[in-house]
């Protein structure tokens, strides 16, 4: 079995607290014509590389219907950085336009199949996949990005037409798992394509 979620199949449910003081699950995002759920976090230098290119994305397609919701699952263990309080903090500093969730267990990273920071899954209205992976080609120095999949892959699914690439690898830190080195993926998580 794949360890990351497959094209098709539904959006896994979630109920995770934010740094707004509130708790979301999926069912709040049900007014979105489209999902986006990325896993994210406070320090990776392909998260901070590439942020305000996502907040560009999520401004430009916010009047096509496209909700983006962030999830750190990183442990705090691992990377300290990454715990709670440091999200609030980012958040006030950069005010993202995004839903910023703690997923503190990892089970829905887990549930996604989550690989790296950044990782992004697009949901159509129906919360089917349509697209998984990166954001852009050069997350890390935005001056270098020739390819935007991410929009490409909103073009196409706020148009209603079918995602014409809708896979590709995540680039970017892997996901920080609790209790394992800093660099351990899953023995069963590999290239998406």
């Amino acid at each position: 079995m794949a360890f990351t979620l497959q094209l098709g199949e539904t959006a896994p449910g979630f109920s995770l607290p934010a740094t707004d003081g509130r708790t979301y699950s999926l069912d709040d995002f049900s007014a979105a014509e489209t999902l986006v759920v990325f896993f994210t976090c406070n320090h990776c230098p392909f998260v901070t590389g590439s942020d305000e290119v996502t907040r560009v994305s999520a401004e430009r397609y916010a009047s096509r219907g496209v909700r983006f919701v962030g999830i750190n699952s990183n442990s705090e263990v691992t990377h300290p950085d990454d715990d709670f309080d440091h999200m609030v903090s980012r958040m006030n500093v950069h005010r993202f336009p995004w839903v910023y969730v703690r997923d503190a267990s990892q089970d829905v990273a887990r549930a996604y199949g989550a690989l790296r920071t950044p990782h992004f899954y697009v949901f159509d209205p129906d919360r089917s996949l349509v697209y998984t992976g990166r954001g852009v080609d050069s997350p890390r120095d935005a001056d270098g990005i020739t390819a935007n999949d991410l929009e490409a892959a909103l073009d196409d699914v706020t148009a209603g037409r079918p995602v014409r690439t809708p896979l590709t690898n995540p680039i970017g830190c892997n996901v920080k798992w609790e209790n394992r080195d800093a660099h351990w993926m899953p023995p069963e998580a590999c290239d998406l394509v």
